[in-house]
């Protein structure tokens, strides 16, 4: 594998959290709204297609008004719902404690990959010195 490629899969990587982050954030912020849905992503699905190791498939349907969104927004590709863990009676799927905990962990994956970039910028441009300086 060169370089670029593993520069190219963990750029996706980074686009890919960032969105993820996105995705979490919006949950948070939507807590307290009635009748929302938390929405969150299959990350190792969405990085496959993204690097063009799986085929895109398009969602299914897996019972009768599943991909239905709730007051006119678009759906996503590759986008899924939470699951509750508790029924709320305003119809609010969000758990805080479940979006606490990915927002940190999608937060700390999204630091390595940016670490690992700029650790391979960082030899990339050290190999050019030391080719050049020869």
């Amino acid at each position: 594998m060169r370089l670029t490629d593993a520069l190219d899969f963990q750029t996706q990587a980074l686009v890919l959290r960032a969105e993820r982050q996105r995705l979490i954030a919006s949950n948070i912020a939507n807590a307290d709204t009635p009748g929302y849905v938390a929405r969150d992503m299959d990350f190792a699905r969405a990085l496959r297609e993204a690097t063009g190791q799986a085929a895109a498939v398009a969602p299914t349907a897996t019972k009768a008004g599943h991909l239905q969104l709730a007051g006119g927004a678009r759906a996503e590709p590759n986008l899924l719902y939470t699951r509750p863990a508790q029924n709320n009676l305003d119809g609010n799927s969000v758990d805080m404690d479940r979006e606490r905990a990915a927002f940190a962990d999608n937060t700390v994956k999204y630091e390595a990959t940016l670490r690992f970039i700029n650790g391979s910028m960082r030899t990339m441009l050290d190999a050019m010195k030391s080719h050049h300086q020869a």
